[in-house]
């Protein structure tokens, strides 16, 4: 009889406890290439997060902080950009569109960016996906304002609704904008981006509520009225950044070049890429602790199996003598008990596949719209079948154990039945 026929009818015999452990392993499994896969597509989403933007203006700094206040709203410009440097970068005959943006407000622990239409056209995230709107437009009124997925569930907006911005990154009553307030004019589906926790607002707008405003303040009778605004000329004085695209890729170091060379006012020009692969090398320490504590989890459902097959074994003592005095040699004794180990493994990494797809399945949706993080149904990845591969070696090698002492076994402390 085939030495896996003969272990799948011995772990029959105590279906009980080699089920507990077949699921121990699968739950494993699933947890490991569920991280795995989680980790990828984090990771891929997180270096989407800006696509198709060829280049990030700003004021001279470093790659990664220009990076985190542009793309990520975290922390504050070291300085802005004039409105006249931002349109002899618009004017390169080698750039194709741009996007300005000023950065400085807030709404309720959101913050506020100002742009211009063009941003909904041109932005782009997740392996170029558009911004989409859930309900809405973009701007058409002086006062209009987008919002983020996340701001509208978490501060429960819908269409048409008053926002009132601040001055700065504290809401606080003192700073609020409120003789200026904004109407909900769209709201945007969840990309899983900073985007879905950003206020959109026009440039123009932002210029207009601060008007008349100096150090954080307004000033008493200089403070015009919303109405007054809008027949004034709203062009903005300076800006915090500027999204650039070009015509040919190849032009980006050109651009690059001529941007970090500008001699009007110091200006740094990054690529997005490489500024997030540099921000990923910094943070990224996270997916590899991920990857480990899910590894400890399949160790410690391995050892949960070792331990069956060691407290079994004891029990079945007799059963070995048997087999030996049938003629079973003390090496087929030993290749029993690995190939039970390796039946368990094999099948626990089976029912862990199945268990993950299914996972996946019904809970994709769900990620997709709460999360904005799309995680794929797809085959196993080559890396996937690498950690596989280490799952079954590694339930080998926990066979290994029991198989050694019940290799030692004597048939004379079978029959006889001592511990």
């Amino acid at each position: 009889m085939p030495t896996l026929t003969l272990a799948a009818k011995s772990l029959l015999n105590r279906r009980f406890t080699a089920l507990l452990t077949l699921l121990s392993i699968a739950l494993s499994v699933a947890l490991l290439l569920g991280v795995e896969r989680v980790r990828n597509e984090t990771r891929a989403s997180f270096s989407s997060t800006i696509s198709g933007t060829d280049l990030i203006v700003g004021a001279r700094s470093g790659p990664v902080q220009l990076l985190l206040y542009s793309v990520f709203r975290i922390g504050n410009a070291t300085n802005n950009i004039s409105w006249q440097s931002y349109q002899d970068i618009a004017a390169h005959p080698k750039v194709a569109w741009t996007v300005p943006i000023s950065l400085g407000d807030s709404h309720r622990g959101f913050r506020v960016l100002g742009t211009t239409p063009g941003y909904f056209d041109h932005y782009r995230y997740a392996r170029d996906r558009r911004l989409a709107f859930a309900a809405g437009r973009g701007f058409e009124d002086l006062f209009d304002a987008v919002l983020g997925a996340e701001v509208a569930d978490a501060l429960g907006y819908r269409l048409g609704d008053e926002v009132v911005i601040a001055h700065g990154a504290g809401d606080v009553r003192f700073a609020r904008h409120n003789d200026k307030p904004f109407r909900v004019a769209g709201i945007l589906k969840r990309t899983g981006t900073p985007v879905d926790r950003t206020v959109h607002v026009s440039l123009e707008a932002l210029e207009a509520v601060h008007l008349g405003w100096q150090g954080g303040a307004p000033m008493p009778g200089l403070t015009p009225t919303a109405a007054q605004v809008r027949a004034m000329d709203l062009t903005p004085e300076a800006i915090t950044a500027v999204l650039v695209g070009l015509k040919s890729k190849v032009a980006a170091f050109a651009v690059q070049r001529y941007v970090n060379d500008y001699r009007e006012e110091p200006l740094l020009a990054v690529l997005p890429g490489v500024a997030l692969a540099e921000l990923w090398s910094l943070i990224g320490v996270a997916e590899g602790a991920l990857l480990i504590v899910s590894g400890f989890v399949v160790l410690v459902g391995l050892i949960g199996m070792l331990t069956a097959l060691l407290i079994g074994l004891n029990e079945r003592r007799r059963e070995m003598a048997i087999l030996r005095s049938v003629g079973a040699r003390p090496a087929q004794v030993l290749a029993l008990i690995i190939g039970e180990a390796a039946f368990l493994t094999l099948l626990g990494m089976l029912l862990g596949i199945a268990l993950l797809y299914g996972l996946l399945a019904l809970g994709q949706p769900l990620i997709e719209s709460r999360l904005g993080l799309f995680i794929g149904i797809g085959a196993l990845s080559a890396h996937e079948w690498l950690l596989l591969a280490t799952v079954f070696a590694a339930g080998l090698l926990v066979g290994l154990v029991p198989g050694w002492r019940a290799y030692r076994m004597s048939l004379a402390d079978g029959l006889s039945n001592r511990i």
